[in-house]
């Protein structure tokens, strides 16, 4: 065998399972960061509902009070259907 392959094999051994930066490591830190993502994206969403339920509140106060919290001016009935 060749010393120069015989170095490249044990520099690509020592690369896949010894360094502080192996293959098994890179693999684990790329699903984390397909985990953070997915994460986010949810995240994202959230904030975009919470955002459009802050407008619906500024603009009609009263229907965000009736709809969410059921409440009712004095004389009249509320009927819950769900």
């Amino acid at each position: 065998m060749n010393k120069f392959r015989l170095v490249a094999l044990v520099f690509l051994i020592w690369m896949l399972f010894f360094d502080n930066k192996n293959a098994l490591i890179q693999f684990k830190l790329s699903q984390r960061i397909g985990e953070l993502n997915a994460e986010k994206l949810e995240y994202e969403t959230m904030y975009e509902t919470i955002k459009a339920e802050h407008k619906d509140l500024t603009e009609n106060i009263e229907k965000f009070a009736r709809e969410k919290y059921f409440m009712h001016k004095e004389n009249e009935e509320v009927f819950i259907i769900k």
